[in-house]
């Protein structure tokens, strides 16, 4: 076991730099915020408004003008003496290419420095091979995960963590823990449900007949009646930072109630405030409010939006189920069964809403566990970007083990997972958030074989006006067909395609432009199959918007959009050339005139 500090270290620290200043030299420049200029040995230059020093690198440019900066490469070089890398140094020598007001600056050179402090500790816990992780099962994977969001710089802020918060609730520490429970009275509280699931089922399938009798003994022995309450889960750092301090006056006149710890142990997933249960793997993921600061975010629940969540939930989950497309993708959704707010603190009847409004709610997700059989694993779309300590891939981990070409893995992975996608959009205007960590992996003998789709309630958007049932009409968000489109493009194609066939290619699974055909042919499989939904969202378009995500941090490190708006916060950077448009690779004849 590492203690709390140990893992900051001169030698991790060099380490966690030279990375953190590759990714942000290549994400920075893919946004167009700052222009390397080709050297005359073939290299790169980096010059620098603000300071004398410059940086010289190596670097591959591939599709979607994607930067595979080589880290060993850079050199930083200050009147021709090389310097050590600090990404810190590196974003103040940045700052007017970066837009970055003075106001911000500090509070995102803070999540830069909590990211290297981040970096550092899996640096030093070390973590499974890029084999070891072809084979492992889904909660070693997930825990292995060290990259965070590819696209994001500033992605492992987590303010508000401690040293000791990080070593026990971090998802890369892999350490379980328990949940704290707390009782909420119901005339304070909402507890909604999903179709099939009462309050009764709900409780008795997560908590033990002995956890009950402890939560309403200690109830009945402050005078309270049981019957008067729901109970909510807490995460423990929320309860000991948040709600014990910020609703001291609600649980002083016991509208709030300290009942206990669940008996039951969990471990904190990608997103933080996401926990698996590893003491009954088929009971429900639980998510909880977790007001810590992270990319952009105070990542709060909200109770309003959980009042409706199973509803939604219910909704996609019957629309994909009715759909053969989607069912012979293997595209499932887990559901958001149940979830619960706390709405009886002051903060609520306040005049403008705020982030106290997000400080007590949670919901239960399906677990996929007993959802998979035989030689079916599970592991996190975001292992396929995954790079081990010695920059071995696990995506080609996977294809040696499969045994199979690597085209064929890919097409097979693509059918999995962009197929569904593509289909939600054109067939049902519906767009999720489809990022690494959003997605689970169905692999069979290596092979993704079908995704479960998560974060319903939070994440997904109906492209265009329909009449919806009342539950499910917050989901409504119509945009033109050009930014539809973005829900594959941005979302899909920049977001998480882009790696993966940068992956591929410099490893020599795969050269990218055998990958990019390969995710033409499957959109275009698509449109052969279903020529009635022929429609002005056109996936094979020469070019569409560059949508950035670093430059919205950079606007606005507490906020990074607003929520209820999301489509009127995009920041654009021109235009990216769509390595599928018909000018790279051209449609097959017989189906040019598809839809007609």
């Amino acid at each position: 076991m590492i203690a709390p500090a140990d893992h900051l270290t001169p030698d991790a620290l060099e380490r966690a730099q030279r990375h953190l200043v590759a990714k942000a030299i290549a994400e920075f420049a893919h946004e167009r915020l700052i222009s390397p200029e080709r050297r005359d040995d073939g290299g790169w230059r980096l010059t620098v408004p603000l300071g004398d020093a410059e940086y010289l690198f190596d670097a591959v440019r591939a599709e979607l003008d994607h930067w595979i900066v080589d880290e060993d490469s850079i050199r930083r070089l200050v009147r021709g003496t090389a310097t050590d890398l600090d990404a810190q140094q590196l974003i103040l020598e940045l700052q007017p290419q970066l837009g970055l007001s003075d106001e911000l600056l500090p509070l995102y050179l803070e999540e830069i420095a909590s990211t290297l402090a981040g970096s550092m500790f899996k640096i030093a816990q070390g973590g499974p091979t890029a084999d070891a992780l072809a084979d492992a099962d889904f909660q070693t994977v997930e825990a292995a995960m060290t990259e965070g969001h590819p696209g994001f710089v500033a992605n492992n802020g987590r303010i508000g963590f401690g040293v000791s918060d990080h070593a026990a609730f971090a998802p890369e520490a892999g350490r379980p823990f328990r949940l704290v429970w707390t009782a909420a009275r119901r005339s304070s509280s909402h507890l909604a449900l999903g179709a099939g699931i009462d309050e009764e089922q709900l409780l008795s399938g997560e908590l033990s007949a002995a956890e009950r009798d402890r939560f309403a003994t200690r109830l009945r022995d402050l005078g309270e009646d049981p019957a008067d309450f729901h109970l909510l889960p807490v995460h423990p750092w929320q309860w000991e930072n948040r709600v014990a301090i910020t609703f001291a006056p609600d649980l002083a006149r016991r509208d709030l109630v300290l009942i206990g710890e669940s008996d039951d142990e969990y471990r904190a997933q990608q997103s933080v405030r996401t926990m698996f249960n590893t003491s009954h793997p088929h009971r429900h993921y639980v998510k909880t409010a977790l007001a810590v600061q992270n990319m952009g975010f105070l990542r709060g629940l909200s109770p309003a939006y959980m009042r409706v969540t199973p509803a939604i939930n219910d909704w996609v989950a019957e629309l994909a189920a009715g759909d053969d497309t989607l069912r012979d993708a293997g595209f499932r959704v887990l559901r958001e069964r149940a979830s619960i707010g706390y709405t009886g603190d002051v903060y609520h009847r306040t005049a403008e809403p705020s982030a106290h409004r997000k400080m007590l709610a949670a919901l239960w997700r399906e677990s996929p566990v007993p959802l998979v059989s035989g030689s079916q694993r599970l592991a996190t779309l975001a292992s396929l970007l995954h790079r081990d300590g010695e920059g071995r891939s696990v995506v080609g981990a996977l294809v040696r083990a499969s045994g199979i070409p690597a085209a064929e893995w890919v097409r097979s992975a693509l059918r999995a997972y962009l197929r569904p996608v593509v289909h939600c959009l054109l067939a049902h205007d519906l767009a999720f958030m489809p990022h690494g960590e959003n997605l689970i992996l169905i692999l069979d003998e290596h092979v993704p074989t079908g995704v479960f789709m998560k974060d319903i309630g939070e994440e997904v958007a109906l492209l265009s006006a329909r009449t919806l049932p009342e539950d499910v009409r917050r989901i409504v968000s119509p945009v033109d067909d050009e930014e539809k489109a973005l829900a594959i493009f941005t979302d899909v194609f920049d977001g998480v395609l882009r790696h993966l066939a940068g992956i591929l290619h410099v490893d020599g699974v795969l050269p990218e432009i055998e990958f990019w055909r390969l995710v033409a042919e499957t959109v275009d499989e698509h449109a052969a199959e279903h020529p009635h939904l022929d429609s002005l969202v056109d996936l094979r378009a020469d070019s569409f918007a560059h949508s950035c995500l670093n430059r919205l941090q950079l606007r606005n490190t507490l906020r990074m959009v607003d929520l209820a708006d999301q489509s009127s916060s995009l920041m654009y950077a021109g235009r990216l050339e769509n390595p599928i448009g018909r000018a790279r690779i051209p449609q097959p004849a017989a189906r040019e005139t598809v839809g007609g």
